[in-house]
């Protein structure tokens, strides 16, 4: 089927307000902005999603939004943040939460005793769950010893593209549900449920700094990490930009650091060379 026939037949879409050319733009606009790969087959995800900001800006045909979008650098943002994809859950890929608890969080808290800076960032966070289900684990069950260690120079940076998925993930309230996958002792500790809601404990929130931020844009962080997380991210990049953004990772983590990905993600390219598997989609950062 061709472009055009393919689009003459979206349902309830007419080719005036919205056809080929307009995907194409938005296409390559969002690859250029924030690396993410659209195929032909999202044509209609693009139109849902941007359809609300073309009738809210009164351009009247995508055509005349995607002009607006050239100049209005604003603009630009709301619709690239619209289009990201922001699918998580609590302790999503269980595995990595059992090697975060075991080892390392012992390893974390004895450079924290010690005067160490620790420093744990989720990348492309979404709307939190991931974020706060390190959080937990970092933290553990018991809230006294917990409170020793994140008493420390203890910092987990959060970010994300996405504006509305930060704002629910600083808020750290979520249907009462979605926290059922949270083992019940950190859920007791770290969790209060509130109706038909579960909110995050204060003392669990002061550890995390959220911030808006493109990982394919400037990093201003001035310290390396002792973990990075970015899982079911790259999954929307092509293979150069992956290779990029992962070796951008390996020099920001510090020796001995540990980089988690998505179950679908593997380490390529010049990080390999640094980057060693030592567990399922886990990698540890050789010393040079």
């Amino acid at each position: 089927m061709s472009e055009a026939l393919a689009f003459e037949r979206m349902p309830g879409v007419s080719a005036g307000v919205y056809d080929a050319a307009d995907f194409a733009a938005v296409r390559d606009l969002i690859y250029r902005e924030a690396g993410i790969v659209l195929p032909q087959g999202k044509a209609m995800l693009v139109y849902s999603r941007l359809a609300p900001h073309v009738r809210r800006r009164n351009c009247g045909t995508f055509a005349n939004y995607v002009k607006l979008l050239d100049e209005d650098k604003e603009e630009r943002r709301k619709a690239v943040c619209s289009l990201t994809t922001n699918h998580t859950f609590f302790f999503r890929e269980e595995h990595h939460f059992e090697h975060l608890g075991g080892e390392v969080r012992t390893r974390l808290i004895e450079r924290a005793q010690a005067g160490q800076p620790v420093r744990v960032w989720s990348a492309g966070c979404s709307s939190g769950e991931e974020t706060w289900s390190i959080v937990t684990t970092l933290l553990g069950a018991d809230r006294v010893a917990a409170r020793r260690f994140a008493d420390r120079d203890v910092i987990v940076l959060a970010s994300d593209l996405a504006d509305h998925a930060l704002a629910t993930a600083r808020e750290g309230r979520y249907p009462i549900a979605s926290v059922e996958p949270v083992p019940m002792p950190l859920r007791r500790a770290w969790i209060e449920e509130r109706g038909d809601h579960a909110q995050i404990a204060a003392d669990a929130m002061r550890l995390v700094r959220f911030r808006t931020l493109n990982l394919l844009g400037p990093w201003p962080m001035n310290k390396p990490f002792d973990v990075i997380f970015c899982r079911n991210v790259m999954i929307y990049f092509d293979q150069p930009t992956k290779e990029r953004l992962v070796a951008r990772f390996a020099e920001q983590l510090r020796p001995g650091g540990l980089l988690y990905i998505g179950h679908s993600e593997r380490v390529t390219g010049p990080a390999s060379r640094v980057l060693r598997p030592i567990g399922n989609t886990i990698y540890r950062k050789e010393a040079a």
